[in-house]
Order: C-alpha cells, then structure tokens, then sequence
C-alpha cells in the first residue's frame, strides 16, 4: 500500500483513500475440524460485481462473479422509475422497451455463474410490470393468471447468460 500510490503517480494518476484497502483474496484453505478461524475468504465489487471465492461443481476453488446488490438494486429502480412513468404507453410499446432494457442488463450481467441473479432481475421486472399496468385505472388491476396470458402474449426475452468466462482449452 506503500508503493501503489508512488507508481500510479508516475502515469499521474491518484488513488481514492476511502475507496482503496488491502483485502485478502487468496484461495481458501480446506478446513481443518480443529480450526477456529471462521472468517470466510474476502470478497470486492469491481464493475458491478461482486467478487468472490467458491466450489466449482468439479469441487476446486475457483473465483465466481455476480452481480453487486448496490447495481442489482439501482437497475431495478430504473425500470420501476420507467414503468411509472410509462404505464399509459400501449402494452405492445412497454414490452418491446422492457426487452431492450432486458436484453441490455444480459448483455452486461450476463455472464457464466450469475444465471441466478439474471432470473431474478427478469422475475422483479416482471412483477414490476404486473404493479404498474395494474395502476392505469382503478378497474384494471392484474391477477397472475391474466399477467401470465398477457406475457404468453408479449413475451420478455430469457434470462440467459450472453457471456462465457469459462477459459477454453487450446486445440492442438
């Protein structure tokens, strides 16, 4: 932490005092039944993830990716901004804007290991969507089954990972 600041000023950049800290982010140590130490292996956002240490399914340790809460939670105020703002917009326009706003978050967020939370901001979207067309009038409001037949009808686009971080082996 000494030295870091010196040779990001020789390119005349700083770094932010509050921002920047040491965190230990080496891989785990299997646990031993006599160890005490119950802190975990540390985590950071950078980018809008988060960071972390986990299992692989193959059990290695490897370093996983999802979204950070903070950006999870500001994307989905944004789209609940602009359903408030547009829940008098035609059904068919709301859907199309609502897939580029999807296809979007995928495009950014979607990468290998953070499927789950990609379901779950298409799942708040949806709910979302349901509340809003649900306050254009005070007869109009939605149960599940007719939001389920109106997303039959206007589908939003998958939540898929468009990204693989998975490193490919060379071919010989």
């Amino acid at each position: 932490m000494t030295v870091l600041p010196k040779r990001f000023g020789k390119f005349g950049l700083t770094l932010h005092p509050e921002k920047t800290r040491l965190i230990d982010f080496r891989k785990p140590k299997e646990k031993s039944d006599d160890s005490d130490d119950d802190s975990g292996p540390g985590s950071f956002d950078l980018l809008g993830f988060t960071h972390y240490w986990a299992k692989s399914r193959g059990g290695f340790w490897v370093i996983k990716r999802k979204t950070a809460k903070s950006r999870f939670s500001r994307a989905v105020k944004q789209i609940k901004e602009w359903l408030r703002e547009h829940r008098h917009t035609a059904i068919k326009e709301q859907c199309r804007m609502l897939g580029l706003k999807l296809k979007g978050h995928y495009g950014y967020y979607g990468i290998t290991g953070n499927s789950q939370a990609l379901v779950r901001f298409k799942l708040e979207v949806t709910r979302l969507w349901k509340k809003w067309l649900s306050h254009r009038s005070q007869r109009a409001w939605l149960d599940w089954k007719a939001m389920g037949r109106l997303l039959r009808r206007y589908p939003l686009p998958p939540a898929i990972a468009v990204h693989s971080t998975l490193k490919r082996a060379a071919n010989p």
